[in-house]
């Protein structure tokens, strides 16, 4: 058994401890308290010193099959624009880099990451996350507009599924791509094969851009003129004629374990939906800002009670993979929010929505031993705002990762 003694240490479902201790026996967490704890008979104990000890960060939106065009997408002044863009190069580039993918994963890894949400419209990520010291819920995405082959596409998704080894840390399931890019026979398929071969959450990008909207109700915008472009526009498709969390009620996929990315556009009454559903948003605030739909409402998403989990989005619309980044973002934008409420962002709703919940998240007896600690100042006196004013990678150190062959013993 080890005892880790720290300064501060961040279960994250209950206060801060100061000068607390997390005991460690086979990879579980086997205590957590304040260090008057009597130490186990036989443990090892590691003295830690001006750290902060936290779960490891859930990474609950990124798309690591585009690691490789890091830096070579730009930023644009809207989210069509940006998506065309990606498309060019993704023609241009060819298939995933598997390299480029390891070092997203190992990078990421260094400033804290244990847990994935990755979608892709490949599972190139999959053998990667599983021997990188991760957990992951990867999601095959399907595109599928407007319902031409919807279910053969679904079905070719689903065989791609079964021809990938999985294991008990990485988790593949099902993904829509957006209300603009799945019609509605690809909804119902998409529907039915979760419901028939995978036990687990569901994953949509939804409300990102003003030009989702229009194209919902009208059927006209920058993205029926990009599916025109692209060849994917079939003239006399009938547009809903209501706002994406409408849409997604109709067509039977709000309910409870759906993901939602970004929600920027969402209004008020859209959130209460998302709420009373028990949906959670995952909110990626640099990626947000590079694509041009604007900087999230975090202010507005906390109000709602939506469970508000963090990701990043690829590198192709976020400098790097540091969630510690996008906490000081969200911070900048949300200064009257709690630092807690943030730093449960980036640990426990992310694991929750991801169903990993029983696992990763949060410093709690039972949970694996995924723990990172991070460097502080040893006078700091409110660690949590410390932590989501920006941390660089070299401040984190793994202590004891069961999943990693890198881990602190």
């Amino acid at each position: 058994m080890i005892r880790y003694v720290a300064d501060w240490v961040l279960p994250i479902a209950s206060p801060p401890l100061r000068t607390g201790s997390v005991d460690v026996d086979d990879g579980r967490v086997v205590g957590v308290g304040p260090l008057d704890a009597v130490t186990p008979a036989g443990a090892t104990v590691v003295e830690l010193g001006a750290t902060a000890v936290l779960p490891a960060l859930v990474n609950a939106h990124t798309h690591l099959e585009l690691s490789g065009l890091g830096g070579e997408v730009p930023p644009a002044a809207s989210l069509p624009e940006w998506v065309e863009a990606l498309l060019a190069r993704r023609a241009e580039s060819g298939p995933p880099d598997a390299t480029a993918i390891r070092r997203a994963i190992d990078e990421a890894r260094a400033s804290g990451t244990g847990l994935f949400g990755d979608t892709g419209n490949t599972l190139a990520a999959v053998p990667i996350l599983a021997t990188a010291g991760v957990a992951a819920r990867v999601f095959r995405e399907v595109v599928a507009f407007p319902d031409t082959g919807a279910a053969a596409i679904v079905d070719a998704a689903v065989e791609e599924i079964r021809t990938v080894a999985t294991t008990g840390r990485v988790r593949v399931g099902l993904a829509a791509h957006a209300p603009f890019s799945v019609g509605r026979a690809a909804f119902a398929a998409l529907d039915a094969a979760i419901r028939a071969s995978f036990d687990g959450p569901r994953s949509i990008h939804l409300a990102e851009s003003p030009d989702e909207l229009e194209f919902l109700l009208t059927g006209r915008g920058a993205w029926r003129d990009l599916l025109e472009r692209v060849g994917r526009w079939v003239p006399g498709w009938v547009p809903p004629a209501c706002g994406p969390v409408d849409y997604l009620d109709r067509v039977g996929w709000l309910r409870p374990g759906l993901i939602v990315v970004h929600g920027v556009q969402l209004t008020d009454a859209e959130l209460a939906l998302l709420v009373g559903r028990g949906v959670t948003l995952v909110t990626c605030p640099r990626s947000n800002v590079w694509t041009g739909v604007g900087p999230p409402p975090i202010d507005r998403f906390i109000r709602s009670g939506v469970r508000l989990a963090l990701g990043t989005d690829s590198l192709a619309s976020a400098p790097d993979l540091n969630l510690f980044a996008e906490l000081e973002l969200m911070r900048r934008l949300a200064p009257s929010v709690s630092a807690r409420r943030l730093l449960a962002c980036a640990t426990i709703r992310g694991a929750e929505a991801l169903g990993f919940a029983d696992e990763l998240g949060q410093i709690a007896p039972g949970r694996r031993a995924a723990l990172i600690a991070v460097r502080v100042p040893r006078d700091v006196s409110d660690v949590e705002e410390y932590l989501v004013g920006g941390i660089a990678p070299d401040q984190v150190t793994w202590l004891e990762d069961p999943e990693s062959d890198t881990a602190t013993r």
